[in-house]
Parts: C-alpha cells; structure tokens; sequence
C-alpha cells in the first residue's frame, strides 16, 4: 500500500451529510526520564557497512522524542535522527550515550554484543 492510502478508513462514499471520518488517534502516555526503559545498541545491518547507535524503547511525544534526539547528537558531536519511536546516532557511541542518558535521569541498559 503507497503512503498517500495510509490514512484512508476504508470509507469510499457516505450518504450521511454529517459524516466525518473517524482518525485513529495513538495516544502514547508521556512518561518522565525515571520511568523510561530504554536500551542502547550498537548496529550496522542494512546500513551500507555504517555502524550506528541505536536508543530503542522511549516512549513520550514526538516533541520529546526529536528534543532527546537533539541533546544526544549536539552532546556526541555527531549526525542522527529519530523515527519510529528510535533514536539513531551516527557512530559507535553506546558509551557515550550511555553517560549522557544515565546523566538526564534516564533508566538505560546496554543491549546486544
């Protein structure tokens, strides 16, 4: 299914003149730094051979999720980005990360090898 089809209800014709489509709604519960579980991994699968940082598990707003994202890279001096729930920092920087995330109050634990 393309992109432009994703927000469709399957919903194709209403005679009903007070009809709105219903959106699904996600409603993530913002939790504070103490509560979150996250975990930090090296990896570098489908990624051109690139070793990157991944910061699995946060759960809050996008706006708090892209403010995380922020700090880790302007701390660790490098590129990154944040999508679908995971924050992606450019580099073998799990220690680093690690000492920043632990530092702001977060619960963190490192993952994989």
């Amino acid at each position: 299914m393309s992109n432009k089809n994703k927000n469709r209800s399957g919903i194709v014709y209403s005679t009903n003149p007070d009809f709105k489509p219903q959106q699904e709604e996600e409603h993530i519960p913002a939790l504070s730094p103490n509560q979150q579980d996250l975990r930090v991994l090296r990896d570098s699968k489908q990624r051109g051979g690139k070793t990157v940082t991944l910061v699995l598990g946060f759960r809050g707003s996008e706006a708090d999720l892209e403010k995380l994202t922020k700090l880790l890279k302007t701390k660790c001096g490098t590129g990154g980005s944040a999508k679908d729930g995971e924050i992606i920092i450019q580099g073998d920087k799990r220690d680093q990360v690690m000492e920043i995330l632990l530092k702001e109050g977060y619960k963190a634990k490192k993952a994989g090898g």
